[in-house]
């Protein structure tokens, strides 16, 4: 089921603030490489009832311990605990089910209000060496952690504590999540694991809008141009102004809101990740020809009136405006829009509908959405934290008490309205292919007349579009999302048709990144924003290539090729 607009915001930052590492803790930046050891083991698929840790991991604490954490909270989580009577951030059902379970207790070292004020008690505690026994960090702290000598090897302790469902979820995408925690080749964190598929970006029109204006349903990246074209001149919502926008964007340009990733996709550049060059060598997207030629077309498309005319100074929020008050078509981006701004849309106006279209292309090769790790963040435990094997027990807990046999999706994940009570555990893993999965049992059982016999997180996931075709139209966003002509058809059709272009730098941070990748994103950000706002001619790009290897690009370059070749020798 999507997260919501939080953690998608914190997956945007990642994207649009570290352009060189694709997202800010997957594959970050810090001193040396990732070592070259195998992912640690995965078990086969099982779920509580057989599949149980060691047997010093399954007993519950008694008397009960006390782990310390720090925590983060925002106006999304405070809505939810307002549903929960009762419930609070630090005591509530998840909170009670690991003590009840398995004796653990929980006390909080500070809790952060959002993510800015949240990275700046962080980078406090950092510098101060002052962390919790547990403790959720990116790529680059993790880092620094291990430096600093702060933090614990975790291989054994997840190799004999971790019960075999969570080792099946945790691997579900391979070595690579491993790979990114691994240093010197101990295994510093514990990936709290996420979906790589769902970074994959769509193309989101109103199909109202379409209706309205007798345009065919695009089958290309011309088409897509066409329509936004058509919905920036011929007043499409009907008011006789010309006040709406073609093609939605953003002052950051990437991410998973009104990024441009897919429409650079279109035309097979890669702008936020690292590709093999034609010699078989990494190289960033972001410098390669085929980002030019994606450049120019914005550049002209910006000059005839087909983009948001103020978007350099429109943030997220400010954009996202622009979507809830009718006055745009068409957008590039993740599979959960539906959900936020578009519902916010569909709220004001019930005829507006979104539909995710595939990544279209611009010539007669298919065009490929280009996904990083979705594994950003990960679990490190203090050097010198008494019950280390307690994190692997809540990882258990979770993951089982939402997947597996013994599973009440709809009391610990999403109860009713409730949308964020996930967001109450401090370990949040989930299985990476959890989206697609639901949407494919539902697809199956509405061909097979069985939507009765659903269970778990997609028979939840059903209700809801049951509930929005009954009449409750707050609920839209879940039928654009999984219903059978769906946006998660679409992610069928890419994963089946093997289209997502991966990230090929998966590793931990290596220095250079570590200390240069702010400075190059900025460079990034500023150059290509002036090339579409005409400021600076297309040929530019030219020079800031240039720019972009002498003031670190070149060097990373360098140690990003180190790792590649190590990575698979």
């Amino acid at each position: 089921m999507r997260k919501g607009t939080r953690a998608a915001f914190i997956a945007f930052v990642c994207t649009a603030t570290l352009t060189i590492s694709a997202c800010g803790g997957e594959n970050g930046n810090g001193k040396g490489n990732a070592g070259s050891s195998s992912a640690p083991s995965a078990s086969p698929s099982g779920s509580a009832s057989n599949a149980q840790p060691s047997a010093g991991a399954a007993g519950k604490y008694d008397p009960p311990i006390e782990i310390s954490l720090v925590g983060v909270t925002d106006d999304t989580l405070e809505g939810v605990l307002a549903k929960l009577s009762g419930e609070t951030f630090e005591n509530n059902r998840w909170s009670k089910l690991y003590e009840d379970q398995l004796g653990i207790t929980f006390k909080y070292d500070w809790i952060a209000k959002g993510p800015d004020q949240f990275k700046q008690k962080m980078n406090v505690s950092l510098a101060s060496g002052d962390v919790p026994d547990f403790i959720q960090v990116d790529a680059t702290e993790l880092k620094q952690l291990q430096e600093a000598d702060l933090i614990m090897d975790l291989r054994d302790v997840y190799e004999s504590n971790a019960a075999p469902l969570t080792k099946e979820v945790l691997t579900q995408d391979g070595q690579a999540p491993f790979d990114a925690a691994t240093i010197d080749g101990m295994l510093m964190g514990i990936p709290n694991i996420r979906s790589s598929i769902d970074m994959a970006q769509f193309v989101w029109i109103r199909t109202d809008w379409l209706q309205k204006l007798n345009l065919p349903e695009p089958k290309t990246l011309q088409d897509v141009v066409a329509i936004s074209e058509a919905f920036a001149t011929q007043d499409p919502d009907g008011n006789n102004k010309a006040d709406t926008v073609g093609l939605l964007l953003q002052k950051d340009l990437f991410g998973g809101f009104a990024g441009l990733e897919g429409f650079f996709n279109g035309f097979h550049a890669y702008p936020t990740i690292w590709v093999e060059d034609e010699s078989g060598n990494l190289a960033h997207g972001s410098t390669r020809p085929e980002t030019k030629a994606a450049l120019a077309e914005l550049q002209r498309m910006f000059k005839n009136g087909l983009l948001d005319q103020e978007f350099g100074v429109k943030d997220w929020g400010k954009t996202a405006e622009t979507a809830s008050a009718g006055k745009v078509g068409v957008s590039f981006g993740q599979q959960w829009l539906s959900a936020w701004p578009f519902q916010s849309n569909h709220d004001n106006d019930p005829n507006a509908v979104w539909k995710g279209y595939p990544l279209l292309s611009a010539d007669d090769k298919p065009a490929r959405p280009e996904i990083s790790l979705g594994t950003y963040q990960y679990w490190a435990v203090r050097k010198d934290a008494k019950n280390p094997e307690a994190l692997l027990k809540m990882f258990n807990a979770y993951i089982e008490k939402n997947w597996g046999e013994t599973a009440e999706f709809g009391t610990y994940y999403l109860p009713g309205d409730a949308e964020g009570t996930w967001k109450l555990s401090p370990v949040t893993p989930e299985p990476p292919n959890k989206n697609l999965d639901a949407y494919l049992a539902i697809a199956e059982a509405a061909a097979n007349g069985k939507l009765a016999e659903l269970t778990g997180e997609a028979k939840v996931i059903q209700d809801k579009i049951a509930e929005y075709k009954n009449g409750n139209e707050k609920l839209w966003s879940w039928a654009a999302g999984y219903d059978v002509d769906g946006v998660y058809g679409v992610m069928k059709q890419y994963k089946e048709s093997d289209r997502f272009m991966m990230n090929k730098f998966v590793g931990a941070p290596t220095e250079t990144m570590a200390e240069k990748s702010a400075t190059l994103g900025k460079l990034t950000n500023e150059t290509f924003t002036r090339i579409i706002l005409g400021e600076l001619p297309i040929d530019a790009f030219d020079t800031f290539v240039q720019d972009w290897n002498k003031l670190g690009g070149e060097q990373i370059t360098k140690e990003a090729n180190e790792w590649y070749r190590a990575s698979k020798s």
